[in-house]
């Protein structure tokens, strides 16, 4: 299996997390969306990451569906989030807003970095969109347990704590934990494991030479 992206990737980072937690053997190709878009258009014409080549070859695209297969491969005992029902509706609906709240980060670095503006207009919904997702996980990740779904860790768990990290390295200042305390105690327990620690990357954006 080949995981194809940059561990500064919210994206990319859950499924590397998912991957050691299931104990599934991979190569990394670490490469940009800007630096590297020709390689990566070779495999994925989205050029986009993470982008996930099977064992028989088969590409895959959009981390909630490479985690889908995952999930399908280790079993249903196994998988990080539940096979049915209202527990594995509300975990969804996790993974959801964290999602949608990496999207609007990363606009964010493309408003400042590539497109090298911040329209005040787009910024401040970027920001307020990002606020109240974080307000909202806040509220329910307060009323939880050890783990968001029960006592182990799940895929809702994985894609909140690396959105926060990306959040925290790309706009500092955006995530308080003294606002948001249990969202800040989830990202320190997440990242104090094994599974996170090795695939965490410094965020930076790697540009195409001119």
């Amino acid at each position: 299996m080949i995981l194809i992206g940059q561990y500064d990737s919210p994206f990319v980072r859950r499924v590397a997390v998912a991957l050691r937690l299931y104990g599934f053997d991979y190569e990394h190709r670490a490469l940009s969306v800007f630096g590297d878009a020709e390689a990566i258009g070779a495999i994925n014409p989205l050029r986009r990451v993470p982008t996930f080549v099977t064992d028989d070859g088969e590409v895959l695209i959009e981390s909630a569906n490479i985690l889908d297969w995952l999930d399908e491969l280790a079993g249903p005992e196994r998988a990080l989030i539940a096979r049915a029902g209202l527990e594995r509706r509300a975990a969804l609906k996790v993974c959801a807003l964290a999602s949608g709240l990496a999207d609007k980060a990363v606009s964010l670095v493309y408003e400042r970095v590539i497109h090298q503006r911040a329209t005040a207009v787009w910024v401040a919904r970027c920001e307020a969109q990002i606020e109240g997702v974080l307000d909202l996980l806040e509220l329910d990740r307060a009323r939880r347990g050890v783990w968001w779904f029960g006592d182990q860790i799940g895929h809702a768990d994985i894609i909140t704590a690396c959105v926060l990290r990306f959040l925290g390295e790309a706009h500092p200042g955006l995530f308080d934990p003294a606002r948001w305390p249990a969202l800040g105690a989830h990202a320190r327990a997440c990242e104090a494991l094994p599974a996170f620690q090795a695939v965490a990357r410094p965020f930076t954006v790697t540009l195409p030479q001119a």
